[in-house]
């Protein structure tokens, strides 16, 4: 019999017989999914049947009205009642109320999870029904063997016990590979998408206990877990199981590894420990940082490709009588030699850095360390010629000269702290002097760098009595260096407080920023610093507000922290928290980095060139290293912007993006440069522009083009925060020039280098290239002849006298000359032009050959070409670790020693470390160089 009408039913519901009501509410059950509208009328009694407890059926009373407000669109009291409705609400049942009841039963339970996980003090129990829901879903899963799942469920839900309970039964029931995988599966989720620090800290003490408890560890995986942690004593865990093991030479790869993407925190303090138990000293050797230093000084020394044809062509386009450009040449100078320990351009251009004056004779002098990063064996020998207690004379040489050494020594400065400190300490009592003030500021940025992530207390009371002295110039560079120091801990040890008192704009822009790097990767627990600078009257204190939001949820595209950084990107009083604002976004979004360009698309098209600004510093930042199109596409209507500094903004972040492609991986490239040397060169452009222009070309050939800007560590998956720190004190370039060479911080070597397990030596030998020959060659040299016949044409365009009388003065041989050579241009430019790949070509669309070439040791492995690089099958050397890409310092397992083979040597191995200076830094040289600065 089918009704249709209710009303019958609704009517038994009044009789006093409980069979008769059971029964009703049984049929109404049936039917209620259409009669509903009918049903709702009724809807008070029967919730009053469901809190009568005499009623025997009123569990499915509960179950009747909770699908009346499901269809009523209330979807609050529909969960309450199903979950009292208990075993007669069966989540097996394949319908819509069921699903959405289920689905917000668990929404709720994370959301009450969560309040009771942040608030230690709340005791309040979660309703028993709700957990049940919770559990039994997850039950189902599990049965179901949708094991990644459950354990996402149990993630979101904070439940570290069921987590725990299914890899542990993993373990036992399944093979170790497999649960290996799901392993790496909650690694990736816990990393990347819980958002509360203290849960994902305890996910990741489980991952590491459970990987530790496996018959057969997996080193690297534990690797990527101690990362994470930043736990030297976990660090210490691991590397005494290898020794147990006699796992020697991954014991060495894991300390490589660690060393490419661990903090210097953890690495100082990891080498201190297996020091003091009488460790393997070249494991503790390997952990100092010196022998990756010096394989990537070797690298970058004896594979550079600098374009010094287009570094010349800045130093004459730009006149260095004006500080502005004469620091642009420094920073591009910096940027095109970084790594490479190689000033052959300073010592050729003496007469031109003379002209440098004050701050831009500071820069140009830090340049060095720049040029020299990673030299901790000589770099305090190089820089002598210009420290203080020299013969150098300049106050802004001995300034730059200490920034120069923590740029030397960022993130392995363990030897040159005492050094720094002390010049600190020894001249407080001198700080109100000009000169001190300059030396300090020099001082305080270099120990920020060498100490930064130590958070050692000598640095750190040394830096605040610096800021405490209340002097602009030093004070804001000491709260900088004392953020650097801090990186990470959320401890501001009350600097923040200082902001509000000093009249110095600088020094509470130093702190806004410091309080950034202080809370660095914090997530929530920065949220309360957070709503405490953004809601301040002080611009200076929002802006850093800005940036702290992007450093704390950095990597995690938290969607709480994107829509409040658009908050103030949109409608902040201040242009500087705008720009900020949308800058952030960058930081925020990095590892969404392709979602980024819709996102700022609006932004872009703002009428406030400061948004603008940012926006272009957003994708710079977010998309470094990635050639996106759509990031470039974005940008390219911004590089033609009427305001000179968002062209800036747009050709410097187009060089971040484009950093290490040729013209073959990407047609883009010779169109931007084109762009850079036009406007470089054009006597029109205003300065700002053509700063832009000179630094976005030393960025695309940076390292003697050898170098990428790597956000991400490709084998740990972490995000490199010494890269990250780099991009956001780079970006403070927009107030104080000499912060642009933090931008080498971020500057990753694109090589591989097999290093053998037995000796750290680097074997000469070759490795397979599975692409085609070319596609990943350097583009060719800027060539100044062409350049020269360009702007001889441009120049006669612009005057028809002097066109008329160079016509009248060309005799006709000159004429014919002319025409020769038109006519030969002419014919190499058709020529090349055929021989041009177009974007249709085989050549474009797969890069894969079936026939290898050889790539020597230690070759030039550009990112996208890692996945084509191999070891030779059945070759000598065999990497320990085995992996897709290619790229970075890998141990080799030599299957022959007892062979002979040659071995490249090093910068540090060519020469005995306590010699006299090399050749190329001859102390007379270096004395004339200081005599022309001081000029």
């Amino acid at each position: 019999m089918s009704l249709t009408s209710a009303t019958p039913l609704l009517a038994l519901l009044k009789e006093n017989d409980d069979s008769v009501k059971s029964y009703a509410l049984q049929s109404i059950n049936g039917i209620v999914d259409q009669e509903w509208p009918e049903v709702s009328n009724d809807l008070p009694d029967i919730e009053a049947l469901y809190d009568d407890s005499s009623f025997s059926n009123r569990k499915m009373a509960a179950l009747v009205a909770s699908k009346v407000y499901y269809n009523l669109g209330e979807y609050e009291p529909a969960v309450k009642y199903a979950l009292a409705a208990e075993e007669c609400f069966d989540i097996d049942e394949k319908t819509q109320f069921v699903e959405t009841i289920v689905s917000k039963s668990i929404e709720l339970y994370i959301e009450l999870s969560g309040k009771k996980f942040e608030d230690e003090q709340n005791k309040s129990e979660i309703d028993p029904k709700l957990t049940s829901i919770f559990e039994r879903m997850l039950d189902k899963c599990i049965k179901a063997t949708e094991f990644k799942l459950a354990v996402g469920i149990a993630m979101e839900g904070l439940r570290l016990d069921i987590v725990e309970a299914i890899l542990s039964s993993r373990l036992k029931e399944d093979t170790e590979s497999n649960t290996l995988k799901l392993i790496n599966y909650v690694l990736t989720a816990a990393t990347t998408t819980v958002s509360n620090t203290a849960f994902k800290t305890k996910i990741l003490d489980l991952l590491f206990k459970i990987s530790m408890a496996m018959e057969s560890i997996d080193y690297y995986t534990v690797c990527k877990l101690i990362v994470n942690l930043n736990d030297s004593n976990s660090a210490v865990e691991l590397f005494e199981k290898l020794r147990i093991d006699g796992n020697q030479e991954v014991s060495y790869q894991i300390a490589f590894d660690l060393v490419s993407s661990a903090t210097q925190g953890l690495l100082t303090a990891l080498a201190a420990e297996l020091r003091q138990r009488k460790y393997d000293q070249k494991l503790v050797h390997i952990l100092s940082g010196v022998p990756t230093c010096d394989f990537r000084n070797t690298f970058l020394l004896k594979k550079s490709n600098i374009d010094v044809g287009l570094l010349n062509k800045a130093k004459s386009s730009l006149d260095g009588k004006y500080s502005l450009f004469h620091t642009a040449v420094s920073v591009a100078n910096g940027f095109m030699h970084a790594g490479t320990t190689d000033n052959s351009f300073i010592k050729a251009n003496l007469s031109w850095l003379g002209k440098a004056q004050n701050w831009a004779k500071f820069t140009a002098t830090a340049s060095l360390g720049v040029i020299h990063k990673g030299n901790l064996v000589d770099g305090k020998k190089v820089m002598a010629p210009y420290l203080p207690g020299s013969r150098a004379t300049s106050r802004y040489i001995k300034g730059g000269s200490l920034y120069a050494l923590g740029l030397i020594y960022a993130g392995f400065g363990t030897d040159i702290l005492d050094f720094l400190i002390e010049n600190i300490d020894e001249n407080m009592n001198y700080i109100g002097d000009e000169d001190i003030d300059i030396l300090m500021h020099g001082a305080s940025l270099g120990l920020g760098l060498a100490a930064m992530g130590v958070d050692e207390m000598g640095v750190n009371e040394s830096l605040k009595a610096v800021l405490y002295s209340d002097l602009a110039n030093s004070g804001e560079a000491a709260a900088l260096g004392f953020g650097l120091s801090k990186l990470g801990t959320g401890d501001d040890e009350d600097i923040f407080a200082f902001a509000q008192e000093t009249k110095h704009g600088n020094i509470k822009r130093g702190i806004a920023m410091a309080m950034s790097l202080i809370n660095y990767g914090r997530q929530e627990q920065a949220d309360e610093i957070i709503d405490s600078m953004l809601n301040n009257e002080d611009p200076l204190i929002r802006y850093g507000g800005a940036y702290t939001v992007g450093l704390a949820y950095v990597g995690t595209g938290n969607n709480k922290a994107v829509k409040k950084l658009l908050h103030f990107a949109v409608s902040d009083s201040n242009d500087d928290v705008r720009r900020a604002a949308v800058t952030s976004l960058g930081f925020l979004l990095l590892r969404d980095y392709t979602t980024v360009p819709k996102i700022v698309e609006l932004l872009a098209n703002s009428h406030n060139p400061h948004v603008r600004c940012g926006t272009a510093f957003a994708l710079g930042i977010s998309c470094a290293g990635k050639a996106l199109d759509s990031a470039l596409d974005v940008l390219e209507p911004l590089m033609k912007d009427p305001v000179d500094f968002v062209r800036q903004a747009a050709m410097i972040a187009s060089s971040m993006i484009m950093i290490q492609q040729t013209e073959k991986l990407n047609p883009r490239v010779a169109e931007i440069n084109k762009t850079f040397l036009n406007v470089m060169t054009n006597k029109h452009q205003e300065g700002l522009a053509k700063f832009g222009a000179c630094v976005a070309q030393g960025i695309m050939n940076a390292g003697g083009r050898n170098v990428t800007i790597q956000l991400e560590n490709p084998e740990t998956g972490t995000l490199d925060a010494k890269s990250i720190v780099g991009l956001a004190m780079f970006s403070q370039f927009w107030y104080w020039f000499p912060l642009s060479h933090f931008l080498s911080l971020a500057f990753t070597p694109t090589v591989a280098i097999a290093v053998r397990g037995s000796d750290l030596a680097i074997p000469d030998f070759e490795l397979n290239c599975y692409a085609k020959e070319g596609v990943f060659d350097y583009r060719k040299m800027y060539e100044e002849e062409a350049d020269k016949e360009v702007e001889k044409v441009a120049t006669a365009v612009l005057s028809t006298t002097a066109r008329a009388k160079a016509r009248a003065k060309k005799t006709k041989k000159d004429t014919k000359a002319e025409e020769t050579k038109k006519l030969e241009e002419k014919e190499l430019s058709a020529k090349a032009e055929e021989q041009k790949p177009t974007e249709n070509d085989e050549y474009y669309k797969n890069k894969y050959s079936s026939t290898p070439f050889k790539l020597a040791n230690m070759s030039r492995v550009l990112p996208q070409q890692a996945r084509y690089v191999s070891f030779i099958k059945d070759g000598r050397f065999v990497p320990i670790r085995k992996s897709k890409n290619t790229s970075g310092i890998i141990i080799v397992h030599d299957t022959k020693p007892e062979e002979p083979i040659e071995t490249i040597e090093t910068v540090r191995s060519s020469k005995d470390i306590d010699a006299p200076l090399p050749s190329e830094f001859i102390v007379k040289d270096e004395l004339d160089f200081d005599k022309i600065i001081d000029a």
